[in-house]
């Protein structure tokens, strides 16, 4: 979609970013002399019934709640050529996700960040609505005038996963992200409100300790997840009753945690103890994202208050597994448009092949499989068409391996969301394309353990099948070699 010069009665000042389901804008209510963000649903869903309702769920969702850790949705309307649109709180200091690519937070400010998202998740709650999908991106920073001064805020958003909490009892689809997604929700149990507490748990522990409570590829593994290692390092160290607080809100049995949010957080912030050294203003306001133009290209790295404790690095752990399908299948109810995948081999090196599918790989990639995957939530069903090569047999979860895995499943519709690499130093924008009938999405993450660069990249070949394929390598070029290589044969 091209830039609009209106949006309704707002005028467009730039694109904010745009997924499968919708394109977000930065606008300007004239009439209020305030800026804005609107979501406008993408226009090859407009027709689709369920897409539509879900997308103007969320607006009447969110319009249910009044608090200042939840995005607020202050208009709704319809474009000329029927599209529907949302007007909501436009968050000018990005998201939690954008603020960890930059740096880590001093334990006063990861708490004060808990904190406020648990106030907001406690008022969703309050009005009887789920979150379903708590995580970094979710999370939006916005500016606000304080008596002491402007303020960072922290904001709860991207309801698109939420559902009312008396409904929960006929979900049957499976959602969320698989490192914070509670194993009840994961294995398609109807969630509640602990699901939401579960998910701010694993956000605390990330935001504390610079690493992931989990490393869960797929939604299949967020149902069994393993014992939590220790929050406290020599490096960082907490107290025990950290600790305590953590694993209850992380337990595998729900009826184990806390029985509501904000108990959770309350006994955090009692545990950590941090003093107030001044950093409880969150995050240095950055003057240059509130602009109407682009966003800069050069992020300034935002530094503790003076006193403060350091922040965690930035992380750097093992790549997830092969599987790290985020659940393509549970969430194929996304849409959008990707990469299509191309019909003629790369100038590499051998091919591997079964049936069905074939991908032209360098000659180093030597070890081979075809014998077919069986898909995260497929373990009842046929193996299903897959091919894998690599420079080593454990080439997914070895920080110097290399190689390609392409697998078919079931699916009407692309994903969501293509599958995340927190374990990457940055990522690339979701790449939507549609080429020869076929719609997929595309996106790289670069300085990746080992150096690599990591792909993903999701196919609708046909009406009932996706295709999902994912590369590691040391250089962009081989993974857009061996990503353009992948054919089908037979669909």
């Amino acid at each position: 979609m091209s830039m609009p010069a209106h949006l309704g009665r707002y005028a467009v000042r730039r694109r904010i970013g745009s997924g499968g389901f919708a394109t977000v804008w930065l606008a300007y209510d004239e009439q209020l002399d305030s800026p804005v963000a609107v979501k406008v649903l993408a226009d090859n869903w407009t027709e689709d019934h369920q897409v539509r309702q879900r997308f103007l769920e969320e607006g009447r969702y969110l319009r249910k709640v009044e608090s200042p850790h939840v995005v607020s949705v202050y208009d709704a309307g319809e474009l000329d050529d029927g599209r529907p649109y949302l007007v909501m709180s436009y968050a000018d200091q990005g998201t939690l996700a954008d603020r960890l690519e930059v740096d880590g937070l001093t334990p006063v400010q990861a708490v004060e960040v808990v904190r406020q998202v648990g106030a907001g998740l406690q008022a969703l709650h309050d009005r009887g609505i789920l979150h379903r999908d708590v995580k970094p991106a979710n999370v939006l920073f916005r500016t606000v005038d304080t008596p002491d001064g402007e303020a960072v805020r922290a904001m709860v958003g991207d309801l698109g996963l939420g559902k009312a909490l008396d409904m929960s009892s006929r979900l049957t689809m499976v959602a969320g992200t698989p490192t914070y997604v509670a194993p009840e929700q994961a294995a398609a149990e109807a969630p509640d409100a602990r699901a939401d507490q579960y998910s701010l748990a694993a956000l605390a522990y990330l935001l504390l300790t610079g690493r992931p409570p989990f490393r869960h590829g797929t939604l299949a593994d967020a149902m069994h997840p393993l014992e939590v290692a220790p929050a406290s390092t020599p490096e960082r160290p907490f107290a025990p009753d950290v600790d305590a607080v953590l694993r209850r809100g992380l337990a595998r049995d729900r009826e184990d945690r806390f029985g509501t949010v904000t108990a959770f957080v309350d006994a955090l912030v009692a545990a950590v103890d941090a003093p107030d050294d001044g950093s409880a203003t969150l995050l240095h306001r950055d003057p240059e994202l509130t602009q109407p133009g682009p966003r800069p290209t050069v992020r300034p790295t935002v530094r503790p208050t003076e006193g403060a404790a350091a922040p965690p690095p930035r992380r750097r752990g093992r790549r997830v597994a092969v599987l790290a399908l985020v659940g393509v299948v549970a969430l194929a109810v996304g849409g959008g448009a990707g990469y299509a995948v191309q019909r003629s081999v790369a100038p590499t090196d051998h091919t591997v092949t079964d049936d069905t599918l074939a991908v032209t790989v360098p000659e180093a990639w030597d070890r081979e499989a075809t014998d077919g995957w069986l898909p995260p939530n497929g373990e009842d069903g046929p193996r299903l068409s897959a091919v894998s090569a690599g420079t080593t047999s454990d080439w997914a979860s070895s920080e110097d391996g290399e190689g390609v895995f392409a697998g078919l499943l079931a699916s009407t519709k692309l994903p969501e969301e293509l599958p995340a690499h927190p374990e990457c130093g940055s990522a690339g924008r979701t790449i939507q394309d549609s080429r020869d009938g076929e719609d997929s999405l595309t996106a790289v993450y670069s300085d990746c353990p080992g150096g690599t660069v990591v792909a993903e990249r999701t196919v609708l070949v046909t009406a009932n099948t996706l295709l999902w394929v994912q590369v590691r390598a040391r250089d962009r070029g081989t993974v857009n070699d061996v990503l353009d290589s992948v054919r089908t044969r037979g669909l």
